[in-house]
């Protein structure tokens, strides 16, 4: 039988989470365990869009074909573990701004030499009347958090929004407002950053 190829691995499946690990994101959602980073890639991205660099994590900015989005690198200090709860974490803070879960799919591309993991969350927003205009509340239009991975290493996390253009729909909020509805969050105190290595795996 011959080999698969990238391609033949290439399909979107489901994903999902096991009761275990859906226990273990609401302990470290409960602990606050996410003031560790949320707060410092808020100010790395905002670092970045001044064009300071060097300050802290890792972030890069996206803006293609009407996407604006940022990269956020891991870093070893936050372990992976840690990492794959905030990805989801990103996800939740992003449904309690009224958005819907469309759906949460992986991708596994095996290479030669390494394996490369997508898993990704796809958001859209509840489309509501607005009285003054009669046209549907798109708040930022349609929300992507996934996260890359290479041989079970977390790469990067990519957060972005694609804002709808048809006349049915009011203008879309920027980036920066959602930016700062999602990370803009205050410092981890020390019981919370006693927390990291807890999790970090």
């Amino acid at each position: 039988m011959p080999k698969n190829g990238p391609q033949d691995d290439a399909q979107w499946r489901h994903l999902v989470r096991t009761p275990a690990q859906t226990l273990r994101q609401e302990q470290w959602v409960g602990q606050q365990v996410y003031l560790n980073w949320m707060g410092p890639y808020f100010k790395a991205y905002h670092f970045r869009k001044t064009g300071v660099g060097g300050q802290g994590l890792r972030v890069q900015l996206l803006d293609e074909c009407g996407r604006q989005g940022a990269l956020f690198f891991f870093d070893p200090s936050i372990g992976p573990g840690n990492f794959r709860h905030l990805f989801d974490f990103v996800r939740d803070r992003v449904l309690a701004l009224g958005y819907n879960l469309s759906t949460s799919d992986q991708r596994t591309l095996r290479h030669d030499r390494y394996t490369e993991v997508i898993d990704k969350h796809f958001l859209k927003p509840q489309p509501q009347d607005c009285t003054h205009s009669g046209r549907c509340n798109q708040k930022f239009g349609t929300i992507t958090v996934d996260m890359v991975s290479i041989n079970g290493q977390p790469g990067f996390i990519r957060f972005s929004a694609n804002p709808y253009h048809d006349a049915i729909f009011t203008p879309a909020h920027s980036f920066d407002e959602l930016m700062d509805r999602v990370f803009n969050l205050p410092p981890a105190p020390a019981e919370v950053q006693a927390h990291i290595l807890e999790y970090a795996k």
